[in-house]
């Protein structure tokens, strides 16, 4: 793991997961995977971009992905995002309809979604690394308890936050988290995925960011800017 880099305030916070033998199991299997000439995404200096772009107590919203696109230039470390450039993937065009339908925001040119980041919206995965080509190839490696230990960390926090859950497998990751339970100061919002295949059963029309911001506002939080600039390096 040394090719990474992760934000101080999450190492004090989460750092001693890097110590546990599933972790050196995950950091195995992976140099074994590069070793075999097999291509990772994202990038390993992207791995836990994520994390690196929200500090902990920055953090206000948690969206949580599946695992990275696995096609060539579209992963880059934050979940539903892709780098400047690239065609935005279906889910993420269905993510910006329920934007333009919930708070009239026209959708942006690109896909890239850092600026979300940067406001304090958490984007991620559950597994941080993929096989191109290869959709959940690196499950059951490691990387879920790992991010579990994120998540759990955020949820900790008694700072209100929002935490959208779309689709089951998020749904099912953030069931088994303390402080997520009956009795959190956090608002739970959930609802299918936004992929093609479940959008039209309950994503379109759940209106996660409105109701993520009146939430952010009444709690004295402020709200969360979901228009993304037209240049993504604004």
């Amino acid at each position: 793991m040394a090719e990474v880099k992760l934000h101080p305030d999450w190492l004090a916070r989460i750092g001693g997961e890097f110590a546990q033998p599933y972790m050196a199991a995950l950091k195995q299997f992976l140099a074994d995977e590069r070793a075999k000439g097999k291509t990772i995404y994202p990038r390993p200096r992207d791995w836990f971009a994520a994390l690196d772009a929200t500090p902990p107590d920055a953090v206000r919203v948690v969206i949580l992905g599946q695992d990275p696109y696995h096609g060539p230039g579209q992963a880059h470390g934050l979940c539903f995002s892709v780098q400047p450039g690239v065609r935005l993937p279906p889910s993420l065009v269905n993510i910006y309809k329920e934007l333009r339908s919930d708070l009239g925001i026209a959708p942006a040119p690109h896909g890239h979604l850092a600026h979300w980041a940067r406001q304090g919206v958490l984007l991620l995965n559950n597994c941080l690394t993929v096989e191109a080509g290869q959709a959940a190839s690196h499950q059951g490696k490691g990387w879920e308890k790992f991010t579990d230990a994120a998540v759990a960390a955020v949820a900790a926090d008694p700072a209100p936050k929002v935490f959208i859950l779309w689709g089951s497998h998020a749904q099912k990751k953030a069931a088994n988290v303390p402080g997520l339970g009956a009795g959190s100061p956090h608002l739970i919002l959930r609802a299918p995925h936004p992929s093609p295949l479940s959008a039209h059963n309950g994503f379109f029309g759940s209106r996660p960011f409105s109701q993520a911001n009146a939430f952010l506002e009444a709690q004295g939080r402020g709200a969360i800017d979901w228009r993304l600039p037209d240049d993504p390096g604004a």
